[in-house]
């Protein structure tokens, strides 16, 4: 193979591709070969039935020679020898396939490569992963087995690896001079990779890539596989794919052959309407959950296997949240999974209070400790995939519950535990102090925030109701695609709702979300939170060239839902991954927050006052004048014990009724920049070294 460079357009694998369009009918003109240069100029033949006849025998010409040049290709395509099992060192060698990959995340590269590992080794020849951007297409006719391993990215189209091999095939097999005979002598097998949470684009992709070769002429030799990340059985499933193409490859007959039938043009009338004749479930008395039923593969399985005996993908019952991928990637960052689909990780801000050298946000905002702060989610799950996930993605995703489900009981107590077995490791740490220590074993706070949407988790109200009853504070926040989830909250310590963007357009490219009317559900998910007694928060995350210039348009939702606070935050730059292409230029300096912060103060008309900052996190807070602002003081602080005293009463409150008074040293403009005078302030200077500077 050679490595072809980007090109604008898929050219067809013809060499009259440049021949000229046709043009209209009056405009084609015999002309002799041998005709002189006064006959060129000669006008048209002056009868309209004259020059119809002759442009008619021109197109027929073209199309004859067309049709000939085709035809001529057809044949010596298909009587191509092909090479003898006795030409070669192994009777593989006949059959060495070609191995592509197109990977998004790196899941489907790292299959590729267990593939590639495999068939080098049973086969006996070397057999490597191929990126889908490194190979020409022009070389399809002369490959003899295809291997195809392709996720489905943004809107069920490829990655951007694989674009180009996916537009040549698209175009060539649109194109009535290829026809159903440019692959025949190429066979093939697709393993798709994506998430049945997608609904219709879920493997579209994979789907897309079978049905163009096919429709090209091409055999797909073995049927193709479901491989749905969230599933658990992703591992699995590829197992036996690949255990059925090292077969192949050893030349073996599988018993499985599907090309494109007549000329291929069936499959190109039909996109998408693959038959579902075996999958007719009776439904009785139960509402059918279109998410469910969407985006299935052609219905070839027998007894709930895949024909060729692949089992179908979480065929065994309600599955787990957490896949061993998952399960590996994320304890990579330094999660602790919890059951089925919970996570408890010990935050940086956590383990520099414990040394003494300051808070997060939440500390100069709102008095949490932040050495007594548990970060821990229910649910790892999410119905968005955010530009700026710190995850880059390696959580599940999903609109609905769907997964085994753990008792909240069990999830708290657990939580707890691997909290404090992470914040005992930090015991011998320099620079650790034992009374922070100490209190950081009993936390007080818990930030609902770490990873996915918590309030999916179904039974979320028994879960918060326990971490009240054991006097600890809870943070909520949630990705406002569950308008209904937010109402039915009980009362919360600080409800948040992410305000990623303020117009549809720059949700969409900002959040990705999974929802189709997202759009109705984020302003749903922010009227909703306008009904909420308890204090609630607008989250908005700043990210340069996507959503810090639409200021108008996040002063128009203020009245939605009326938050008693709006904190406005830098992006965080995790670094760039195949799921994200942020970089530095999109991280705003703490200098634009303030001016964003300052100027959407006075387009609220005086409702909101910026109240807060935290120069370090790079974080502002508004907070609303005739709530928190007393005698020229503000109250953005909270009264824990008063908030678990009113909770434990069972009686309607609101939010003034645990407010506390903020620090000095906390309000927007001090010298201190929100940085709490009792810790340690700790610089690394450029030679490793630290200087501690009181204050």
């Amino acid at each position: 193979m050679r490595p072809s460079p980007p090109r604008p357009k898929a050219k067809i694998p013809f060499q009259f591709q440049n021949l000229p369009k046709p043009k209209a009918r009056t405009d084609y003109h015999l002309r002799s070969p041998t005709a002189t240069p006064a006959a060129a100029a000669m006008p048209p033949f002056p009868t309209a039935t004259t020059a119809s006849a002759t442009s008619d025998i021109a197109l027929l010409l073209l199309l004859s020679s067309s049709s000939l040049f085709l035809l001529y290709k057809s044949i010596r395509l298909r009587c191509k020898p092909s090479p003898s099992p006795a030409s070669g060192p192994s009777r593989a060698s006949a059959t060495t396939p070609t191995l592509l990959y197109a990977s998004a995340t790196g899941t489907s590269k790292t299959l590729a490569t267990r593939l590639s590992a495999r068939l080098t080794a049973d086969a006996g020849v070397p057999i490597p992963a191929t990126d889908a951007a490194a190979f020409d297409p022009d070389d399809l006719p002369s490959v003899p087995l295809l291997l195809l391993v392709i996720p489905t990215h943004d809107g069920g189209a490829p990655p951007p690896s694989a674009a180009f091999l996916a537009r040549w095939l698209e175009e060539s097999a649109a194109d009535f001079r290829a026809g159903a005979l440019l692959l025949s002598g190429l066979r093939f097998a697709v393993f798709g990779v994506g998430s049945r949470s997608y609904g219709e684009t879920f493997i579209a992709a994979a789907r897309s890539f079978s049905r163009w070769l096919r429709a090209l002429g091409a055999t797909e030799v073995v049927p193709i596989v479901e491989g749905d990340v969230d599933d658990g059985d992703l591992d699995a499933l590829f197992e036996e794919w690949n255990g059925r193409v090292l077969r192949l490859v050893k030349g073996e007959d599988l018993g499985y052959g599907v090309n494109g039938g007549s000329n291929g043009l069936d499959e190109l009338e039909l996109e998408g309407e693959e038959s579902d004749d075996d999958d007719d479930e009776e439904v009785v008395n139960e509402e059918i959950d279109m998410e469910d039923i969407a985006g299935k593969a052609p219905s070839k399985r027998q007894n709930g296997k895949l024909d060729g005996g692949l089992p179908k993908a979480g065929e065994n019952g309600v599955k787990d949240m957490v896949t061993p991928i998952i399960r590996t990637s994320l304890e990579k960052q330094g999660y602790k999974i919890i059951g089925s689909h919970s996570g408890v990780k010990i935050c940086r801000w956590t383990k520099s209070q414990l040394r003494g050298r300051g808070g997060c946000y939440k500390h100069s905002f709102y008095g949490i400790e932040s050495h007594r702060c548990m970060e821990a989610t229910p649910s790892l799950a999410c119905a968005n995939k955010c530009v700026f996930c710190w995850r880059h993605h390696t959580n599940p995703v999903g609109k609905s519950w769907k997964w085994k489900m753990d008792d909240p009981l069990d999830i708290v107590n657990a939580a707890i535990d691997q909290h404090t077995k992470m914040v005992k490791q930090m015991k011998g740490v320099p620079g650790v102090k034992p009374e922070k220590l100490e209190e950081g074993l009993s936390p007080r706070h818990c930030a609902l925030s770490l990873v996915g949407e918590p309030i999916m988790y179904p039974e979320i109200n028994a879960l918060v109701d326990e971490l009240h009853r054991r006097h600890i504070s809870t943070f909520l926040v949630t990705n406002a695609q569950f308008p209904e989830k937010i109402k039915a909250l009980r009362p919360i310590t600080q409800l948040y709702v992410s305000v990623d963007a303020a117009t549809k357009e720059s949700l969409k490219a900002v959040d990705r979300p999974l929802f189709s009317d997202f759009w109705e559900r984020f302003l749903d998910s922010l009227k909703s939170l306008y009904k909420k007694d308890q204090r609630t928060v607008y989250r908005l995350t700043l990210v340069k060239g996507w959503n810090a210039e639409e200021i108008d348009a996040y002063a128009k939702l203020l009245d939605l839902g009326q938050p008693d606070f709006i904190e406005i935050k830098g992006v965080t730059y995790c670094g760039s991954s195949a799921t994200s292409k942020l970089t530095m230029e999109n991280v705003p300096w703490h200098s634009d927050v303030k001016e964003f912060s300052e100027v959407l103060a006075s387009k609220s008309g005086g409702v909101y006052e910026v109240a807060c900052e935290h120069a370090h996190s790079c974080c502002v807070l508004l907070a609303k004048v005739d709530k928190f602002k007393i005698n020229g003081k503000w109250h953005t602080w909270i009264d824990y014990d008063r908030f678990h005293e009113l909770v434990t009463s069972g009686k309607a409150f609101k939010s003034q009724d645990y407010m506390a008074m903020t620090p000095s040293w906390a309000v927007y403009g001090a010298e201190e920049g929100g940085f709490d005078p009792d810790q340690s302030r700790f610089k690394k200077e450029r030679r490793h070294g630290a200087a501690a500077i009181k204050g």
